[in-house]
């Protein structure tokens, strides 16, 4: 029977299905303070190579490279540890490092145009990371089925809208609904509901790491949760940055 659902895809009840026998106890299963501490693990290597992709822009080296690597070692990584999340404490650190990849040059572009803006977005990453893990630990908002229903379907939409706007754009040179990127009235819209959206998979997240540990998933299951937390919560960072240079240029 399904006990829980998320719209990350990494963090699913059919993620944890499977991986220890029910009832059965090793001693070395999943943790919350375990998954926490890998969390930390990937978060460290991630700035790191954030940093260094950072150094690389300012020191006029096309980010190009270094963000299609990110993008697309990240994204192949991502998909074996869906298939095989055993590998994920092999295979979760090199994901965070090659994000970082990524998120270091787009933050120097941004940076580049808009001084101080990458710091601003981190600051609120952290703070609505805060606030959201503080409405579910104490309950404020519970995730109820119809709650999940609603951020799976909203989530689901938004991915292939963007799947739809990158595929226009390398074909016709211009995306379909540009207006969300564009700063007026519209388009800050847009990216609110975004933002709002990335955080509340937040609370989805926290409550498939919850039932992980109340399933006694495996071990290793704490770096495949670590990993997808660390998912949407570069996510929610992106999104950010796209609202904060949003509000600068109206």
């Amino acid at each position: 029977m399904s006990i829980f659902k998320s719209s990350n895809p990494t963090l699913q009840e059919k993620t944890y299905q499977g991986t220890i026998l029910e009832g059965i106890s090793t001693g070395e299963e999943m943790t919350v303070a375990g998954t926490l501490n890998k969390f930390g693990v990937l978060m460290a290597l991630m700035i790191a190579s954030t940093l260094f992709a950072w150094n690389q822009f300012d020191k006029g080296s096309d980010p190009m490279p270094l963000m299609l690597i990110g993008v697309f070692g990240g994204l192949a990584l991502a998909i074996v540890m869906m298939f095989k999340k055993t590998w994920a404490q092999y295979l979760a650190p090199g994901y965070a490092i090659l994000e970082g990849l990524f998120v270091g040059s787009i933050s120097a572009m941004y940076n580049y145009s808009y001084p101080g803006l990458p710091t601003q977005a981190v600051a609120l990453t952290l703070l609505v990371t805060l606030i959201m893990f503080l409405l579910y630990r104490y309950r404020i908002i519970k995730v109820t089925k119809k709650l999940r229903t609603v951020i799976v379907v909203a989530t689901a939409a938004i991915a292939i809208f963007y799947m739809v706007q990158w595929i226009t754009f390398l074909i016709m040179g211009s995306p379909i609904g540009s207006f969300t990127n564009a700063a007026t009235p519209l388009g800050i819209g847009f990216s609110i509901l975004v933002v709002g959206l990335a955080a509340f998979n937040l609370l989805l997240n926290f409550d498939m790491i919850e039932k992980g540990v109340e399933m006694r998933a495996p071990k290793y299951m704490e770096w495949y949760s670590a990993f997808g937390l660390l998912v949407t919560i570069v996510w929610l960072y992106l999104e950010l940055l796209r609202l904060l240079s949003k509000l600068q240029r109206n």
